[in-house]
Formats: structure tokens, sequence, C-alpha cells
């Protein structure tokens, strides 16, 4: 059953603020959030259950100034650098926050509605949204402890100014979740005396109070100047914490889902095309959580990802992947999974938990610190220190094994994206992986921040130098991803949506299934994850004697099904019945 705009807001506003006394009526406040997305009251959003991406969907993620030119602006530059050389391959770009902030790397938003003048202009990013899906981030939890809005609050009047959360330090919090060690409650001395202001990542990042429906709406309208400026994919950013409630864990509350699934009723009826997609860094059912009924995001980020996949090609075993992506539910239609397995963040572990035992996530800390990684902290109920996240760029954790560095970093860094673009979902690649940067001891000298250690600046002439030598290994890793990433989105059975099965073929060889929704073409993704060579005996993968198969990545026609394939360390085969690759 369907409800017009108006009617469907009331009935999530009511979930939203029960049991909170408010002066708006929720009607009035239904009418506002509409007219701040220019809609009409008895607008309709499109059908449920519609796929709005297919396998040609392929993110970058970056920072605005990931690459910099004397006397160009960052966004023109990067602009020119993804024509140059990845227009053929990338459906869409990540910008990382691009707005003035105080720090964190644009995590901590100073003001929501102008663009950092260090990096460009509205104009600047208007024309990456013009060739590109753009997606942005909506830092929607807290914003800088320098804006105007909490200027406002230490006065006592002015937008802002009844914005934030506030709690004592004498209530009870020993039940907040939170991904940082330092104190939850900052002092602040306003207008109105000494308040304690709530700070879930950093004393300069306050969180913001969605108990007051003035706030919901200021960032129903932030969202309509990003629609107007071209974003399309909207990243909600620790959105698992939006919502405190005092005694509680103040984590994943039921809140904060209904937030999600207004948000998407306000966005799906401004553009039918532009989708959210949650960052919730969490354990992987909590994760799970945010599809809802195909009625919340559109798309989550599949974190337990990249340290399961690390840990198999370090460890030569990927059973604990395997398992994982046994119990992953297919997404339904309408939602679909981001993979990904490097990023601006760090390598996150809570979504290992569970996954991986205590003993092999401690050795693959340590692997990741002998490939000169860092390794960031968090308190545990119970008052111990555990590593919360891997600080290590992606080319240098796959370095080696757990036994040291070898001779096969190449071939690991190629075998774990060929793995990740062949599972089911669109795939999202940092722009440090395409250009196998290294880690940045410098930046993270200047700075002391773990994540600055896989947060490059790369000068463009330095960097065409690089490209442009064939032997240098930033310009082989970017020809060999680029090509991967051609053949991939050209097969039907890479859809987003495609069937997936995993497939038994023991610990040393990873493989799944993947067959596209009018059973045209199915693909078998099959990769040695060890060091050494192994068989592959084709009989186990049950392939049809009728037709013909082909290795999409080598252009090997398979000649008998019952024979064995012999593949190199870390060789990956793209089998399919369906030849739309070489």
């Amino acid at each position: 059953m369907t409800y017009p705009l108006t009617d469907k807001l009331v009935m999530q506003l009511q979930v939203i603020y029960q049991g909170i006394t408010l002066k708006t009526p929720l009607e009035q406040i239904a009418s506002r959030l509409i007219a701040k997305m220019g809609l009409a009251e008895n607008a309709h959003g499109p059908k449920p259950f519609q796929n709005r991406w297919n396998e040609s969907d392929i993110v970058m993620i970056t920072y605005g100034d990931s690459i910099v030119k004397d006397g160009e602006k960052p966004l023109v530059t990067l602009k020119q650098f993804i024509d140059t050389h990845l227009s053929d391959e990338l459906s869409a770009v990540h910008i990382l926050p691009f707005f003035p902030y105080s720090s964190d790397d644009g995590f901590s938003v100073l003001d929501y509605s102008s663009v950092n003048e260090s990096l460009g202009d509205w104009c600047d990013i208007s024309a990456i949204s013009k060739e590109y899906k753009l997606m942005a981030d909506l830092v929607i939890n807290h914003c800088s402890a320098r804006s105007i809005w909490f200027e406002n609050f230490i006065k006592g009047e002015g937008t802002g100014h009844d914005y934030f959360y506030t709690a004592l330090p004498n209530d009870p919090l020993d039940k907040v979740v939170r991904p940082r060690t330092s104190p939850l409650l900052k002092p602040v001395t306003s207008q109105n005396g000494e308040q304690f202001v709530w700070c879930t990542f950093s004393h300069d990042q306050v969180d913001l109070d969605f108990s007051n429906p003035e706030v919901l709406i200021t960032f129903v309208g932030i969202i309509k100047q990003y629609l107007d400026a071209g974003v399309r994919i909207f990243r909600l950013d620790a959105i698992a914490f939006l919502w405190k409630e005092i005694g509680t864990s103040c984590i994943n509350l039921p809140q904060t889902h209904e937030v999600v699934r207004l948000l998407r009723t306000l966005i799906e009826c401004a553009n039918e095309n532009a989708i959210i997609i949650t960052e919730t860094n969490i354990p992987n059912t909590q994760n799970l959580a945010y599809f809802g009924n195909a009625n919340e995001a559109h798309a989550i980020y599949n974190f337990s990802l990249p340290p399961l996949l690390i840990y198999s090609l370090i460890s030569g075993d990927c059973q604990a992947l395997k398992n994982w992506l046994m119990r992953m539910p297919p997404a339904q239609n309408g939602t679909c999974y981001f993979n990904f397995i490097a990023s601006h963040d760090g390598i996150g572990l809570r979504p290992a938990e569970g996954l991986l035992s205590d003993e092999n996530i401690a050795k693959m800390v340590k692997t990741m610190q002998q490939f000169g990684g860092l390794i960031s902290w968090r308190t545990s109920e119970d008052g111990s220190q555990k590593p919360y996240e891997m600080n290590i760029a992606l080319f240098d954790a796959l370095k080696g094994t757990v036994n040291g560095p070898d001779k096969y970093q190449f071939q690991r860094f190629l075998c774990a994206h060929s793995i990740m673009m062949s599972l089911e979902g669109i795939p999202g690649i940092y722009i440090h992986s395409l250009l196998a940067t290294e880690n940045d001891y410098e930046k993270y000298d200047n700075t002391h921040h773990n994540r600055a250690i896989n947060r490059h600046r790369w000068q463009r002439e330095l960097l065409t130098t690089q490209l442009n030598n064939i032997y240098s290994h930033h310009s082989k890793v970017l020809g060999a991803l680029k090509r991967l990433l051609q053949i991939r989105k050209a097969q039907p059975a890479f859809h987003p949506n495609a069937t997936q099965f995993v497939l038994q073929l023991g610990p040393e060889l990873f493989g799944v299934w993947r067959q596209c929704i009018n059973r045209s073409q199915s693909i078998f993704s099959v990769a040695n994850i060890t060091n050494t060579p192994t068989s592959l005996r084709l009989n186990e993968l049950n392939l049809i004697e009728t037709e013909n198969w082909y290795d999409l990545l080598t252009g090997q026609h398979i000649t008998d099904i019952n024979s064995e394939l012999a593949l190199l360390p870390y060789q990956t085969i793209w089998l399919t019945n369906k030849n739309k690759g070489i």
C-alpha cells in the first residue's frame, strides 16, 4: 500500500519523535520537509524493489585534492586525471568531504553549504557531476566545534544554538558504544552556563541533536542543495550513532533507522535515480539491518570484506571469507552491497569480530605492523584495549604473507581486486589502490594521525612521470586494474544483484558462481589465494558440456571440462559460457 507523501512522512515522524513533546505538530514538520525539497504534498516515490544500477557501475573513492598541480584548483586537476585515465572505466566518483572543515580531513564540517575554497567551487563540483555520478558525504552525526552553529550554541542564540546534544557527567553512560578512547563529554562554558556536549569521535566533532526537528529540517535543506548540484549518491557518514538516548548503547537505535527511511522517502521523491549508502563500520549483522525491508539504505558498505580478504591472502586460507559469504543474504532488488577493500579510512576490525578468531586477528595485526602499518585501538566494554582499525596502504598490506614479504606483491594485489570485482554488489576502488600508492610516512609524521598513512597527496607532474614509465609499479597496477574493470563491466553475470553461490574448492582456492538475471551468462570466478601453484579440477565446477567455456582474463578456451587447470600463485580465472572479454 502506498500513501501520499505527507501521510507517509507523518507516520515516519511519529516513530522518530515518539515520547518527545514537540512544540510543532508533526503535520507541520512534514509540510516543511516537503517544502525544503520542493515537492508536492501528494507526491509519490518510485516503485519499490527497482535496481538503479547494473554491471557497468564502478565507483572511485578520492579526496578532492588527492592529486594537485601548482596554480590549478584540485577539483579541476582531479577531473582532468579521471577524464584522461579512467573515463572508460568509471561510472561514479565519490569525492570525500569537499566542504570547509577544521579537522579529520573534511569530516569536521564548518559549513555544509560551501565548497572548500582550496579545492574549487560548486561549478567544479557540477562539472564532475555532469560526466560521472557524483557520490558525496552527508556528515550528519556531527559538525565542527568551530562552526557558526556551535558558536551560536555558546552564545545561546541564532541558528544552531539548540542543535547540539548534551548530557551530564553523572548520567548513566556506561553502555555507550563508540570507536574512540577520548572522553565522551566535552565541558563548554556557554551563555547558559557550563554544558557538557556529546562528542562520539573527537572534541572538535560535536554531535547534533536530532530530537530537535529543526536539525532534521536543516539537513533536508542541505540534501536539496546537493541534489541541485548533481549529487546522486548520498553517503550517510557515521549514521549508526545519530540518535542518542541516555541509558542505552546510543548506536543503531530504532529512531536512527527511521531517519534513514524518512530521508530515503524524500530523496526518492525528489529524484528517483538518487540513492543512499549507509556508512556503518560495525559488526556484520548490525550492518545488514540498514537494508530494512528494501526501504532503508539502497546500499550498505560490505565492511567485513576488507579484513577477511586481506587475511585470506596473507594466510593462504580463505575459509573464513567463504563462511561469511555463505551466510550473507542476497540483496533484495532495490538494494545492493557496496564492495571495497581500501578507503580513506583504515581497515576496520570490528566487522571481522565473530568471523575471524582473536588469534587470527592478532596474527593479521602483527603482519600489518611488520609491513609498516599502524594500529588504532578502542576501549572494549570490559575496559581493555582492542585493535579497532589497521592503518596501512593496501599495496603495502599485500606485500607478503604472515611469513614476511615475498615476490608476489603485484599478483596478490591484482588477485584481491579480481575477487572483489567478482562478488555480488557494486565495486568501489580507492584512488590510491588504482595508483598503487605506498605508505605515506611523511604525512603521518606531520599530522600524527594514523589514517594519514593512507591519504597521500600526489603532485600531478610526478604522478604523470610514474604513469608514463612502463616499468613503474604505479603504471603496471593502473593498467592491469583498468583492464580488469573494462572486462568486468561488460559481463551481465556481474550485475550487482546477479545470483551468487560460493564454491567449495578447499581453503587455497576461492570461488564463486555468478549468473545473470535472465540466465544467459554464467561466470565461475576462481582464485588461487596462495603463493604456490595450485590445480583446479574443472569437474568440481559442474560446467555444462554443451556450452563453450572461456577464461575472460586470458582468452583460454576450455576444451575438456574434466581436465585440471593449473593456477599460478594468486592467479584468478573468470570462466564464462558467453565470451564478452578479450
